[in-house]
């Protein structure tokens, strides 16, 4: 992909890696001239501004020359002491010169920016290369044999490496070694390299073609092994580049061959030795993996030749390429389109003719109209794998079900291929919260819930709470309702024997009222007598039996206005509904111990659920949690988390822990003494299960959470927990069958991998219904693992649709429709199988326009798309499904505005 253009015909060289911003140098090149044929030169500096999406580059500065130049090196010598804050420029100039800029100076406009300067060698300086661990020796080329290596610290006496080579030869190429900082290698168009050791100031060894067609534009170390280097040959005849091993020198052990003409630079990436770059007379910009002589990457060009190509330092994935058609252009690896570089194009066409008067007839031209038919842009594949430099040597995440997924990349050897590992591990954070979740597992599974409860009663650490679980306790117990009256305080034989021993002035009125609520009736007509209530006495005779009224009736029953007299009323009436209405909720603990004595069965969890809900109101916060002991007496479920949630506040996992214990004791309660069955799962405690099925699996319990998703509402999405939960044996051949379930709690069932319109409920066993999947699942409803115990076969349900509304007949028609185009014109398979699949589940959809389930504003929408679609809007159309999804409710929506999205966007790219 082309980021940026530079109209200049001109040698390059980027600006160290250490220094930022990037800049880009530039050199009149002494080899040819430009368009104008202008003999000036100069040096220029653009920034690299990738925020800028314009082709352009700003330029930073310019010096005016005197020589043009062969070669340009930019080194980072006294960048680190500030002496030269951006390094400096090397230049090879056309008439033996080698000179050293200032390049900080340069952009800063100033005059004085030749740090130094020489002509000792004879002709042109075509070769020039910094040391990459001691920058401040430099190796230049020139004619007749000659290589010298500065010292910018001492510049004036320049060193050899050695005797010249004979017969003497231009030199075309100098390059430092990439792992050993002693070690030079040099080239010449012959096609013969040298290699010099400076330690000992001599040439070790010499590498050449026996072809004697091998003329050599290019040379360059492997960064990362010592003995490798590449030669690159010019000639058409031997358009190659070759892959040498000083260790067995006697020819190159591999050939790079996919150049038709010859090879007229190249440059060898320090970020990835596996990415290699040449440029040639074929027009052709290659990259290559040397190691596998793969052509990985091919850039876009010209018709023109490209006579230098090289890799920033800075950003590995950036390269530059000078051409002789006078542009040096910024290309990335990373893919893209030449989309704004056909803009620019056409914009340079338009600026260039509008309102142009060629012909001098003082008319004003009218505006260029430019073809609208275009040619499409080129889309450049990226590399066919990730470059090093993007590659994670080590890292570290965290994954569903609390798994901490790490792994290294070690780096290789040439004997031994990198090696990929990845650790999988399991991390608890919660311990408390896993030890007791597998407590309450393994009560839910042995039925030990006496014990259970009494460990909590044991552990309480507040009053509340002790008594809280001494109710739940109580479900277990032989006589529920006396264990009920026991707790709260009604002991019958302590009140017997208060009965028998009463005397005024005893409290006459609570010693009634107590063997009232606990069925005492006897004692409590003897009370009444013994008072001189009489017509308390006769009343409650005649609600106590026959034998008792006769015991009675011998007493007159005078009619009096005591502060029990309500009380009575209701005993004899059965009308407890008024009292739990206006009674005192300070005598909560009287009105719930009345109900659990004189209230039916059928009216019994009613009652109780009515006073629960006094006491949830009231403004005190004591009563408000008793109403936990009301809920539970009526075993309501969904009304206990309610309560207790509002109680005790709170969201860590431990109070969560609490809720859920309270919860599932109460249900298996109910269902055990069969006082009523369990309520249907309600909007809070499915949001609690899920929460805690969701905690569980972030814990690696994922077996124990999928048994807490609730079986029976629709009201609740599921998210995190139902993607992997639903069935985890689907993702491991080996996976181990799931542990047996909890009898008499939550449900469940492994579906298959694509519900699609609602999240998956699972059924009760008790429950007669049947599941038949949407057409568009195409799943089968099978356990994935193996061992796994087998399902009961669920049967497929022939389903009579309604038509849809005459009104919303248009959305199908349309829909359909423009899917019918889509695959008219579509020649990928891919694109196809998308567009049936599509076709298929927007049966979802049709389906609630028959029912008419969805929403007006939805419904609205879907007109608004189909209008879009009628005019070939489609950008229009996916601004408006983005709006709809952005204010709905996603279980309303998700069944099929995904799909529609697909269809819309596959018109959009077919055009159709």
């Amino acid at each position: 992909m082309k980021l940026k253009e530079i109209n200049r015909t001109a040698i390059q060289s980027w600006s160290p890696a250490q220094h930022h911003p990037i800049y880009l140098a530039t050199g009149t090149s002494a080899q040819q001239l430009d368009a104008s044929f202008s003999t000036n030169a100069s040096l220029e500096f653009f920034e690299l501004d990738l925020t800028d999406p314009s082709l352009d580059m700003k330029s930073c500065g310019s010096l005016s020359s005197s020589h043009r130049y062969h070669k340009l090196a930019w080194g980072p010598y006294g960048m680190d002491d500030e002496g030269h804050p951006s390094g400096v420029l090397i230049a090879g100039g056309e008439h033996g010169n080698v000179i050293l800029y200032d390049a900080a100076k340069i952009m800063a406009g100033e005059t004085d920016v030749i740090i130094a300067e020489s002509d000792k060698h004879t002709g042109p300086v075509r070769a020039l290369d910094v040391n990459p661990f001691q920058t401040n020796l430099v190796a230049s080329g020139g004619n007749e044999s000659e290589i010298y290596i500065w010292d910018m610290n001492n510049f004036g006496s320049p060193m050899t490496p050695g005797p010249k080579t004979q017969p003497l030869e231009d030199i075309s190429c100098v390059a430092w070694n990439r792992q050993v900082q002693h070690i030079l290698a040099s080239a010449s168009p012959s096609g013969r390299a040298s290699v010099w050791d400076l330690r000992k100031n001599d040439l070790i060894i010499k590498v050449s073609d026996h072809s004697n067609r091998m003329h050599c534009s290019g040379l360059a170390w492997n960064p990362e092994v010592a003995t490798q280097l590449v030669l690159s040959s010019e000639d058409d005849r031997m358009p190659v580049i070759q892959m040498w091993d000083l260790r067995f020198a006697t020819s190159p052990f591999k050939i790079l061959e996919n150049h038709t003409r010859g090879v007229l630079s190249i440059n060898w990436s320090l970020a990835d030795p596996e990415l290699l770059l040449s440029c040639g007379k074929d027009n052709r910009i290659l990259c290559w993996n040397p190691n596998t002589a793969e052509v990985v990457y091919e850039l876009p060009t010209s018709s023109q030749w490209c006579f230098d190509i090289q890799w920033c330092p800075r950003n590995p994935a950036v390269l530059s390429a000078a051409s002789f058609d006078g542009h040096i252009d910024v290309y990335s690896i990373m893919g893209g389109t030449n989309q704004a570089q056909s803009q620019r194009h056409a914009d340079q066409i338009s600026n260039a003719f509008v309102n142009l008067d060629p012909f001098g007839t003082g008319q004003t031209l009218p505006p260029l109209q430019l073809p609208q038919t275009a040619a499409p842009p080129v889309t450049v594949n990226p590399l066919k794998k990730p470059p090093k430099w993007i590659r994670r040597p080590v890292g570290a995440s965290f994954a569903f079900g609390g798994k901490l997924v790490s792994l290294e990349n070690a780096k290789p050897n040439a004997q031994q291929p990198a090696s990929h590992v990845v650790h999988i591990s399991q991390v608890v954070t919660e311990t408390a919260f896993l030890k007791r979740s597998d407590r309450l597992q393994a009560t839910l599974s042995g039925g030990g819930f006496v014990g259970f409860c009494q460990e909590k009663i044991d552990a309480a650490e507040n009053e509340f709470e002790k008594t809280l679980w001494s109710f739940l306790k109580a479900n277990f117990e032989s006589d529920i309702r006396s264990k009920y009256l026991e707790l709260l305080g009604y002991n019958k034989e302590e009140l017997a024997l208060k009965v028998s021993t009463a005397v005024p002035p005893a409290d006459v009125d609570g010693l009634i009222t107590q063997a009232l609520l606990t069925g005492d009736f006897e004692g409590a007509v003897e009370l009444c007598l013994h008072d001189n209530r009489m017509a308390d006495s006769i009343i409650l005779a005649i609600a106590g039996g026959a034998e008792l009224l006769e015991k009675t009736q011998k007493k007159y029953f005078t009619k009096t206005h005591s502060k029990i007299t309500k009380l009575i009323s209701a005993v004899v009436m059965k009308d407890w509904h008024d009292i739990l209405k206006t009674c005192d909720l300070q005598n909560w603990k009287e009105a719930l111990a009345a109900v659990m004595t004189y209230a039916q069965p059928e009216e019994f969890s009613s009652l109780c659920d009515l006073l629960g809900g006094r006491l949830e109101a009231a403004v005190d916060a004591q009563l408000q949690a008793q109403a936990c002991l009301c809920y539970i007496c009526a075993g309501n479920v969904e009304k206990l988390v309610s309560c207790w949630t509002k109680a005790q506040g709170g969201h860590c996992p431990l109070s969560l822990q609490d809720l859920v214990e309270k919860v599932v004791v109460l249900r298996r309660a109910v269902e055990q003494t069969q006082r009523s069955s369990p309520t249907a799962i309600g909007i809070l405690l499915a949001e609690k299960m899920s929460q805690y099925a969701g905690l569980l699996a972030s814990q690696g319990s994922l077996s124990t959470a999928i048994t807490y998703l609730p079986d029976n509402t629709n009201q609740v999405c599921y998210t995190g927990v139902v993607c992997v939960c639903v069935c985890p044996h689907q993702y491991s051949s080996s996976a181990a069958p799931p542990p047996a379930e909890p009898p008499g709690f939550f449900s469940h069932q492994c579906l298959s991998s694509s519900p699609t319109s609602r999240p998956p409920f699972f059924p009760s066993p008790s429950s007669s219904s049947s599941f038949t999947a949407p057409p568009s699942s195409g799943g089968s409803f099978q356990h994935g693992g193996p061992g796994s115990p087998p399902l009961r076969s669920i049967p497929a349900e022939k389903i009579m649709k309604k038509p849809i509304p005459e009104e919303h007949l248009v959305l199908k028609n349309t829909f359909e429709g423009l899917i019918q185009k889509c695959l008219a014109v579509a020649t990928d398979p891919q694109t196809k199988r998308k567009l049936d699949d599509a076709n298929k589940r927007l049966e979802a959809l049709y389906d609630k326009l028959r029912e008419q389930t969805l929403s007006p504003a939805i419904v609205g929408g879907l007109h608004n798309i189909a209008r879009s679609i009628e005019s070939r809007a489609y950008a229009e159309g996916l601004g408006i499904h983005t709006h709809i999804v952005s204010h709905s409710n996603f279980s309303e929506t998700s069944a099929f505005m995904p799909v529609l999205k697909v269809v819309l966007t596959q018109a959009n790219k077919l055009g159709v």
